[in-house]
Order: C-alpha cells, then sequence, then structure tokens
C-alpha cells in the first residue's frame, strides 16, 4: 500500500469483547466494542464457547457501527487488521475469518497483528509523540510483561513477565474470595476507595535482594493471593474495603517498583503502561506520582483504551502500513499462545 496514511479497520476478538476501531495514520475515527462479560459473570469467569458465540452474533453489528461512527463505507477501508494471537482459539478464528473474508471481498491487504504488541500500539493515536524507544509495562488479566520497546512492529523485547499468576488474575480470584463479582479489577478498585491501603502489609512478590538475581522485572503474585486467602481465614471480621485497597496497593507497588526499575537501568526515559489493569485508578496515580518523581516520560491510554478494544488492533495494523510492511495471507492461522516476540504474523 503506498498511502501511508490508509484507513484501517481492526477486529479485536481474543477473549469477551467484540471490538472494531476504524483508524487514519494516527487519528482514531470510531472505536465500538460490544461485551459479553454478563453472559460469562455468572460463572465466575470467561467460557470459551460463550465467548465464540457471542463474537459471531456481534460481528457485523458492530463492524457497521465502527464504519457509521466514523462516517465510512466499507469500500472506504484501505486494509484491515485483526488480533490473530494471543487468545481463545475459537475467539480467535471468529475474528481473522472476519478479517480474511473481508479483505478477500474488498481485494485489500490485511495484517495479523499481535495483541499484546496491539494493546501498546494504542499509545499511538490522536498523538504526534515519539513512539520508541520505551519500556512497556503491560498488565491485564493474562499477562504481566515489562517490554523493552524498540520498534513495534518488529523489535520488541521481553526484560521480565509473570511466572505464576497475571495482575489481572489475581485481581479476579482475590475479588473472588471477597464476593465482589467478576470482572475482578474493576469491583477491587470501587470497593478499594473506601478502604486504607495501608492497613494491611501484604507481601511483594519477587522484590526482596534474593530474588533479584534472576527475576529483577519479572512478577508473582501467587504468594499475595495466598497471603489475603490466610488473612480472610483467620480475621473472620476484616473490613473488606481495607483488604482491597491493601490488596491493590501491593499490585501497584510491585508493578511500578519494577518498571520504573526498568526505565532506570535501560537509560529509557519514557515508560508506557497499557493492557486492562491500566484502568485502575491507584495504578495510574501512584504511576504519576513516581514517574514524575524519576524523571520519567509516563503515556498511559485513556481509560476506554485500556481494556481490549479493536482501536488498538487497527493502530498496529496503521503502523505496519507506514513502515510498507508486507501484509499476512488471507489464510492466516490464529495462535493462542503467540508471544510479543511475533507482533505482526
Amino acid at each position: 500500500m503506498k498511502n501511508s496514511q490508509g484507513i484501517v479497520l481492526g477486529i479485536e476478538t481474543s477473549c469477551d469483547e467484540t471490538a472494531v476501531g476504524i483508524v487514519s495514520g494516527r487519528k482514531l475515527l470510531a472505536n465500538i466494542i460490544s461485551s459479553s462479560v454478563t453472559e460469562h459473570a455468572r460463572f465466575g469467569g470467561v467460557v470459551p464457547e460463550i465467548a465464540s458465540r457471542a463474537h459471531l452474533e456481534a460481528m457485523p453489528g458492530v463492524i457497521k457501527s465502527a464504519l457509521d461512527e466514523a462516517g465510512l463505507s466499507i469500500k472506504d477501508i484501505d486494509a484491515f487488521a485483526v488480533t490473530a494471537g494471543p487468545g481463545l482459539i475459537g475467539a480467535l478464528v471468529v475474528g481473522t475469518s472476519s478479517a480474511a473474508g473481508l479483505a478477500l471481498a474488498l481485494d485489500k491487504p490485511l495484517y495479523g497483528v499481535n495483541h499484546l504488541s496491539a494493546h501498546i500500539a494504542v499509545d499511538s493515536l490522536n498523538s504526534d509523540h515519539k513512539l520508541e524507544p520505551a519500556i512497556a509495562l503491560l498488565v491485564s488479566g493474562g499477562h504481566s510483561s515489562i517490554l523493552q520497546v524498540n520498534d513495534l512492529t518488529s523489535d520488541v523485547k521481553t526484560l521480565g513477565s509473570t511466572i505464576d499468576d497475571a495482575a489481572g488474575e489475581a485481581f479476579d480470584k482475590i475479588a473472588r474470595l471477597l464476593e465482589l463479582g467478576f470482572p475482578g479489577g474493576p469491583a477491587i478498585d470501587i470497593d478499594a476507595k473506601n478502604g486504607n491501603p495501608d492497613a494491611i502489609d501484604f507481601p511483594r512478590g519477587l522484590t526482596l535482594a534474593k530474588d533479584l538475581v534472576g527475576h529483577k522485572y519479572d512478577f508473582s503474585f501467587s504468594g499475595l493471593k495466598t497471603a489475603v486467602s490466610r488473612y480472610l481465614a483467620k480475621t473472620p471480621d476484616h473490613i473488606r474495603s481495607d483488604v482491597s485497597a491493601s490488596f491493590q496497593e501491593a499490585v501497584a507497588d510491585v508493578l511500578l517498583r519494577k518498571a520504573i526499575g526498568a526505565a532506570t537501568d535501560s537509560g529509557i526515559d519514557t515508560l508506557i503502561i497499557a493492557g486492562g489493569v491500566a484502568a485502575n485508578s491507584r495504578l495510574r496515580f501512584l504511576a504519576q506520582e513516581r514517574a514524575a518523581a524519576a524523571g520519567i516520560r509516563l503515556r498511559i491510554p485513556p481509560m476506554a483504551l485500556c481494556t481490549d478494544n479493536g482501536a488498538m488492533v487497527a493502530a498496529i495494523g496503521a503502523l505496519a502500513v507506514a513502515k510498507g510492511l508486507a501484509p499476512s495471507e488471507i489464510g492466516l492461522q490464529a495462535d493462542s499462545s503467540s508471544g510479543i516476540s511475533r507482533p505482526i504474523f
């Protein structure tokens, strides 16, 4: 594609959101999300079969709504981008099949993109700042990683990741123990506003001197989860909001200690925080405070672009177009366990 400012439609179906975004260059034109989270809530987590069916049912309407919001017709789209992994395989196949069908029918290029890279790419939207190099803290329901972003479409290095539960997964599990419902992240965030973050000294995983030898930038939240469970068992008269606030504080503290440490150690003075957990209000507040103290430029997407969305998929697709990268094969295969070392499929 010769036009580096081509209009890209992105489709995201890695989990329980059917999302479509439209981007022109680095300008966001539309972002529509249909979530099936209420259908999963009674099971306490996402059910893959329900998610896949919901994607099939929602896809045509979400695409139409995105085009209407952007004031475009499908023929105005210059390229299509779609999450090809990681994620739930059945859900991914719905997205890749939909995008491939559109690309084939309209004779337009198709870009299969990595879900994790897309979360970081949302930083490019509605801005003109330099994108790389940067340190990225990617925190979501299934992933917690510290990344060095040299080129988002081709050169992303993993500095550290979780060795057990991801941060978002830990939020869901603790919310279940506290009977706050699903999804756990927003529920704990709300409950914590009435609590004292210093009420309970919960452990900070992998932050002791002995842990830094092999796990300097890695995360572990299983010990924290166990500590909360034991505290609840031995303290029947606990104040729930204090537990929420103290747990949330422990997670945010560890995430930021390691992310800002990575930025300082690498000499890269830009930190991007992305992923669903980036919507957490305490994490956002502490990030601003600590980044400023360390002399690090902090960039966090708007709340609406932290959780899974189509705009982020269109954004990385637009970056691939701008750099003249070759499109993916129309018959690209979804990869449920794809790592971030494969930004474009």
